[in-house]
Order: structure tokens, then C-alpha cells, then sequence
């Protein structure tokens, strides 16, 4: 059983100055301009691989092993991270979260075994990814809208794809000038340069300030501290797992995980870069990817807010796969226009799976909906954790990396076809997921 919250009896808002702008969407920039800087540290591991095997003599399956660590605890720290922002609050959270980051990028420099790559960028940097993942996100649109939230959603997702798009060609830069080590330090100092904007201008509930949820028509009071944090995340799973909705949303988020994070992000520049492409350009290449990210993202939540969800998720996962299996005819030496149109259509599709997952958490969750798309999101960092690891020893045995597109390709229409099996809430879904 798992602790829920009292229901908030509305209350009239205390008397105040009123704002035209509704202070949510203060919160909602701060916590754009908080992940988009944090994103720092999802642009360096695809460029580390070839100056760490090279420097070092690691294979590109050991590397991507720290990768894999990397991203499986960015998923499963994910829904403990909600429950503790229940607990503790947003703010306190994701300013330990950055300050966790910048040390883990920060020791990378002087590690000499591969154990450090997994202790520092694995364990240290997954962690603190894990408690800025999208449930951060999605704690605050549950927080602080009532409306938009399809179109808030999409765009705090999108400041993930920013975040690549503004770092990306600056560390590769650094890397192939300067060496990896300065890269890394600027992960660290980025992640540091964030946390007073957090602490300073981040607030955890509507009530802090006096003003009701975006969207709504009373003042909602802020709910006392939910304890128990762990319990109440394991709680929220061994109900959530009863139901088939989950396992479906799980395997299908598994899958976007699979071929995006853990495949394209992780292994698209050292694959162009077999095919003679030089390393700056292919890390163009995927900022672009970013540029076209966020455009697609929040139009997803423009759409979520007006369109069934599950047709969406059917659409993009389709579209995902088709655009994979025709990558490897693409790579080259030089970019070319069927390879430019594969970074448009791809990037509009990155991750415009988030707002309508989000959506269905909501839809048949309630009010622990963050906790379970924590949960979710968790199957879809293992299954980048896979794929990053595989990807890499792909490499190592084939020589190329042509056989891992085909089967990402092959897994996205097998989670186009899940997510039209997904069934509509109902109550008692409802019920049992907040029992």
C-alpha cells in the first residue's frame, strides 16, 4: 500500500499583487534554463569513445559499459527521485543532483582504470542524471499546471534537445583541439553554474507563493511532506505492475530508450566517423538532431492536448523505425541531402514520445502518475543501458554497427503496435494504482 497524499481542500487564494504573467510560467523557464544546462553532460559520452580507446586502449564494449551504468541508474534513480521531491522538495534535490554531477564529470580527469570511467561517469554522474530526469519535469507540470500540461511537458522535454544543441559542437570542438579532459571540466563547471538559479529562483509548490496552479479556478494549499520515500516508490510500483497499461508503456519506453539514447546519441558520431566523416561534423550532425528535437517535442504536446495519445505513440514509434532501417545507406564521409532529410525527420521524432507516455501516466495513475513515469522512464534508460552496451560490442565483433540500426529498427514498430494494444483509463486502473 502506498501512502498517499490528503486530498487539498480548495481554499480561496490569500489576497496579493497579481501578475499577468502566472508565476508558473517563471518556474517552468527556470526549470527549462536548469535542464537545458545540465544537459551538458549527455553530449560527451558519444565523444569520448574514440579518444578513451585511443588514449587509454579500452575496448569500445568497456566504455560502453560506463555508458550503460550511466544510463540504467539515470532511469532507476528517476521515480526514488520523485518520491524524494515529495519528501524534501524540488529545490533541494536537483540542486544536490547538479552539485553530484559536476564532482562525478569534475574526477573524470584524473582517472587512469576503467573502473574510475565506471565509478566517476557511471555511478556518480548516473546518479545525479537520475534525479534530473523527466520526472523532474513532470513533477513540476503536475505541480504547478492544471492546464497546458501536454504543451508544458513537451517543452521541458525539449530543453533536454537545447542543452545537446548548445553544447554538443562546443565540446567536440574542445575535444578534437584541446583533448577530452577540458571537456569534461566544462560538463562540471555547467552543471555548477546552474544550482543558484535553482535554489535561488526555483520554487516547490503554487502555495509557496501564494497563487493557485496554472489553470486553476481555486487556491490549492501545499500538502505536507509525503515521508517515506523509498516505501512509497516501491509501493507505487507493486501496484502499478498489476496492471497490463504499465507493462506497455514500460516496453514501449524501453524501446524509444533503445534507439535513441542508448543508439544514436551514444554511438552515432564514432559511426560516422568509421565511414571517414570527421568527429566535428558528425557532433554537428546530432545537435541538429537537437534543433529539430525541440521543435518536434513541443509540438507533441501541442498535439497530446488535443489527440489521442496512443495513436500518437503508434505514429512516431512507426515513423522512428522506418527512418533506422534506412540509416546505414546513409552514412558517409561527407553530409549529403538524403542524410540531412534523416536528421530532420529523425529529430522531430527524438523525443516526442515524452508528452504522450506523460499523458497516459496521468490518465491512469492520478496523483502518483510522476512516481510511475519514473518507473517507466527507468525501462527506458535500461533499455539505452543495453543498447549502449551492445552497440559497442557490436562494434567490436561485426566491425560495423549496420546490425544494430536494423534491430532498432525492427523493436520500433514492434512498440508501434504496443502502443495501439493500450487501453483507455478507467476507475478501477485509477484505484488500484493509487491503492
Amino acid at each position: 500500500m502506498t501512502q498517499t497524499r490528503p486530498a487539498a481542500v480548495p481554499v480561496q487564494a490569500p489576497p496579493g499583487r497579481r501578475h499577468r504573467v502566472h508565476r508558473a510560467w517563471f518556474v517552468a523557464a527556470v526549470t527549462f534554463v536548469t535542464i537545458t544546462g545540465a544537459a551538458a553532460f549527455r553530449s560527451l559520452p558519444g565523444l569520448l569513445i574514440d579518444p578513451l580507446h585511443q588514449e587509454f586502449g579500452w575496448s569500445r564494449g568497456t566504455i560502453g559499459a560506463a555508458v550503460s551504468v550511466n544510463l540504467a541508474l539515470y532511469g532507476l534513480t528517476a521515480p526514488f527521485a520523485a518520491a524524494l521531491m515529495d519528501r524534501f522538495g524540488i529545490r533541494r534535490v536537483v540542486a544536490a543532483a547538479l552539485t553530484v554531477i559536476a564532482v562525478g564529470s569534475g574526477l573524470t580527469v584524473w582517472m587512469t582504470a576503467a573502473w574510475q570511467l565506471l565509478l566517476c561517469w557511471g555511478l556518480l554522474v548516473g546518479l545525479g542524471t537520475g534525479s534530473m530526469a523527466l520526472a523532474f519535469a513532470a513533477t513540476v507540470t503536475n505541480r504547478w499546471f492544471t492546464e497546458r500540461r501536454g504543451l508544458v511537458s513537451g517543452i521541458l522535454t525539449a530543453a533536454s534537445a537545447s542543452g545537446q544543441l548548445v553544447f554538443l559542437p562546443l565540446l567536440s570542438w574542445i575535444v578534437e583541439r584541446h583533448d577530452w579532459r577540458p571537456a569534461a571540466v566544462t560538463v562540471a563547471l555547467a552543471a555548477f553554474a546552474v544550482v543558484p538559479f535553482v535554489w535561488l529562483l526555483l520554487r516547490d509548490h503554487p502555495a509557496d507563493v501564494g497563487v493557485a496552479p496554472y489553470g486553476a479556478r481555486e487556491f490549492v494549499p501545499k500538502p505536507a511532506p509525503v515521508t517515506g520515500a523509498a516505501r512509497r516508490t516501491l509501493g507505487v510500483l507493486s501496484s502499478s505492475v498489476r496492471t497490463g497499461t504499465f507493462w506497455l508503456l514500460a516496453g514501449t519506453f524501453a524501446i524509444c530508450g533503445a534507439s535513441t539514447n542508448g543508439l544514436v546519441q551514444t554511438h552515432f558520431v564514432p559511426a560516422e566517423h568509421d565511414h571517414g566523416m570527421p568527429v566535428t561534423t558528425a557532433a554537428s550532425l546530432l545537435a541538429v538532431i537537437g534543433v529539430f528535437d525541440v521543435v518536434g517535442t513541443i509540438a507533441s504536446g501541442w498535439f497530446t492536448d488535443r489527440f489521442e495519445p496512443r495513436r500518437l505513440l503508434a505514429v512516431y514509434y512507426a515513423l522512428r523505425g522506418l527512418s533506422l532501417l534506412f540509416l546505414p545507406m546513409l552514412l558517409g564521409p561527407a553530409v549529403h541531402p538524403p542524410m540531412l532529410f534523416f536528421i530532420v525527420f529523425y529529430g522531430l521524432d527524438w523525443v516526442a514520445t515524452v508528452p504522450p507516455t506523460l499523458a497516459l501516466c496521468r490518465e491512469q495513475f492520478g496523483e502518483d502518475s510522476a512516481i510511475v513515469f519514473g518507473w517507466v522512464l527507468a525501462s527506458h534508460q535500461i533499455g539505452a543501458a543495453l543498447v549502449a552496451y551492445l552497440g559497442g560490442a557490436a562494434r567490436d565483433v561485426f566491425g560495423s554497427y549496420d546490425v544494430v540500426w536494423y534491430a532498432s529498427g525492427t523493436l520500433c514498430a514492434a512498440a508501434a503496435l504496443m502502443a495501439l494494444v493500450i487501453r483507455r483509463g478507467t476507475p478501477a486502473v485509477r484505484a488500484l494504482a493509487v491503492s
